[in-house]
């Protein structure tokens, strides 16, 4: 293989995965004109066409579809590969992207990296706040950090938070009216604040657990948002009851701005868990970026 030919393939995985050449073009350092060009020449030189385009959109076709299924892992492959090199350096190094939702990345991330990166000056993280489930192979990521009921089966998963404790919020306002609910099944008769997570296609249903008994519940309200933040400053300005993770609110309730209801139906758990595929070959650097997000006994939870 030609050298030009293997840049002509990674071109066209760039295009191909962001299915735009501006965004390809970003992510390779070049101009839009030239990586067309290189599309263009590649595809003459194959005799078939490996993308479809539009004016609004960009996609592989059949043909393109099929090389695409051969390069990911193949490139995937080599990458891997470079990343091990790093064994053979004084310092470990390297660099990884990590996906995790915001509360992950704000109270359990990012303040064990900010210790770690100080002392391993080679090792550059990106972290990718989504809160949607993301397919970390196809979208080129390292690992991802989910709830461990989230986390594929076929994927290593390491504890790195303690147990997840979700509570039920609301400004004392809320209740002038009407009494507090005593039940999940209640909350039908109280305004909510509602949740919007891409991963369950909708609003996310409230879940709750007693005596082994689980009760979900779907509730309605005047506002909703895809965002924690922003739903418990609508629960502090008296907007309905919202229910948070309780490490995030903690300093509220013991204030007196917001009053945890329905204590008894709120249990304990399964916490974040940092993920990454099975045949991955971790290299020391990787291995000291699990170590140092390992959740550890000593920490609470």
């Amino acid at each position: 293989m030609r050298r030009e030919d293997l840049g002509d393939l990674m071109a066209f995985l760039a295009v191909a995965e962001e299915q735009s050449f501006t965004r390809a073009a970003a992510r390779l350092g070049t101009s839009q004109s030239s990586l067309s060009l290189i599309i263009r020449r590649l595809e003459e030189r194959l005799g078939v066409r490996l993308l479809t385009r539009t004016t609004r959109s960009l996609a592989p076709t059949a043909a393109g579809e099929q090389l695409l299924s051969t390069l990911r892992p193949s490139f995937g492959n080599i990458q891997a590969q470079l990343s091990a090199l790093s064994d053979f350096r004084d310092k470990p190094a390297g660099s990884f992207r990590i996906t995790a939702g915001q509360h992950a990345i704000d109270t359990l991330l990012w303040p064990k990296l900010s210790k770690f990166l100080v002392d391993y000056p080679d090792i550059k993280v990106e972290l990718v706040a989504e809160a949607a489930l993301t397919d970390i192979v196809a979208e080129r990521f390292d690992a991802g950090v989910r709830l461990g009921d989230q986390v594929e089966k076929d994927m290593i998963a390491v504890r790195v938070g303690p147990l997840a404790h979700m509570i039920v919020v609301a400004a004392p306002s809320c209740f002038a009216d009407r009494s507090a609910p005593t039940s999940p099944q209640e909350l039908t008769g109280h305004r909510c604040i509602n949740l919007r997570l891409p991963s369950y296609g909708g609003f996310y249903a409230w879940e709750f657990e007693r005596d082994g008994h689980e009760v979900r519940v779907r509730v309605d309200g005047q506002v909703a948002f895809n965002g924690v933040p922003q739903l418990i400053r609508a629960a502090l300005d008296g907007y309905g009851l919202a229910f948070v993770p309780e490490d995030v609110v903690r300093e509220y309730v013991t204030d007196g701005r917001l009053v945890q209801v329905l204590d008894d139906w709120s249990q304990p758990f399964t916490g974040y868990h940092l993920y990454y595929p099975s045949r991955r070959h971790p290299s020391p650097a990787f291995t000291l970026l699990v170590e140092a997000l390992k959740f550890h006994p000593s920490e609470n939870g």
